[in-house]
């Protein structure tokens, strides 16, 4: 076990090298952020005095090492535009993403697994048909179009709840469902693939004929043998569901580390951006970290094969 964590270790350290330096220079393709800073009647010289002060004059390679040793500090300099520390303009936007992050998976895991599972037990049946055409339509609806309709019905129509906004359980509710019933499709076929499988093995007949209940057969036997396919879709839709946070938090005006991301690319606001994609690819990686320890705790077989 010891080495197979050394080894997911390792290659986790790789892709956030990857993806830090990655974000760092596509950022220094978009332009030059001292334009946007400085006045446009500003000189050439003004304009290069600024881009000696800032270290812009320096070669790339140069400014990734100044920033990779800072990161590893937790330092990521400072926000160009707001000169206030960019991991704190970040980090204090995190809970609110992580919040929504977290509910929206709650929901897609509640939704899909019982679906799946009725649907592989009702086997083309009325129930199955319908909860295809759910995870059809729940994977072709733009996920703004989503929220825009939960907006319009819940709160203009019926006034029931928030239409944007953070900081009560309210708020949460509409931007946790449209960010969960996207990611749930995916869940519910797997669960649903996963189920017919091991439905129609022999440890499942041999617990049928013992005389145990079926939601002990359905529970205890077949879907704990469909966890691990489970437990690893829903650890890569972790990253997707911060992905997806982006399009969400725009629409409910939900103060996160994605619409701060995205401002900060509008502004060129290079710190706040790099802050931002490392911080948010830490805990990706994290969580699949989580995953791959979990799944190899289930599966010994994993350990050794990789």
């Amino acid at each position: 076990m010891r080495t197979y964590l050394v080894r997911t270790v390792g290659q986790l350290v790789i892709v956030i090298l990857g993806i830090s330096m990655i974000t760092f220079f596509l950022l220094h393709l978009t332009g030059d952020p001292v334009v946007m800073l400085l006045p446009y009647d500003a000189g050439k010289e003004e304009m290069e005095r600024f881009r000696v002060a800032m270290g812009f004059d320096q070669p790339l390679y140069i400014q990734y090492w100044r920033f990779l040793k800072g990161a590893v500090q937790g330092d990521f300099g400072r926000s160009l535009y707001m000169e206030q520390s960019a991991f704190l303009l970040v980090w204090e936007r995190m809970p609110a993403t992580l919040l929504l992050t977290v509910a929206g998976m709650v929901i897609a895991i509640g939704v899909a697994v019982p679906l799946g599972i009725i649907s592989a037990v009702k086997r083309y049946s009325f129930i199955d048909n319908l909860c295809t055409i759910f995870a059809i339509s729940g994977r072709a609806m733009p996920i703004f179009w989503l929220g825009i309709m939960l907006i319009i019905v819940f709160a203009v129509q019926l006034r029931m709840l928030p239409a944007s906004g953070y900081g009560t359980w309210q708020h949460l509710i509409l931007p946790a469902i449209t960010l969960g019933m996207f990611q749930a499709p995916i869940t519910m076929r797997l669960v649903r693939s996963g189920m017919l499988e091991v439905l129609n093995q022999d440890y499942v007949r041999t617990a049928r004929a013992k005389g145990l209940t079926e939601n002990a057969v359905l529970l205890k036997h077949a879907f704990k043998n469909v966890c691990i396919p489970v437990i690893t879709i829903v650890g890569l839709q972790f990253g997707q569901l911060l992905g997806g946070a982006i399009v969400t938090e725009t629409v409910f005006a939900w103060p996160g580390v994605a619409t701060k991301t995205v401002d900060a690319i509008r502004n060129q606001d290079f710190p706040v951006v790099q802050a931002g994609v490392f911080l948010l690819a830490i805990f990706i990686v994290s969580v699949n970290l989580l995953v791959d320890v979990i799944v190899g705790v289930i599966d010994p077989r994993i350990r050794v094969n990789t």
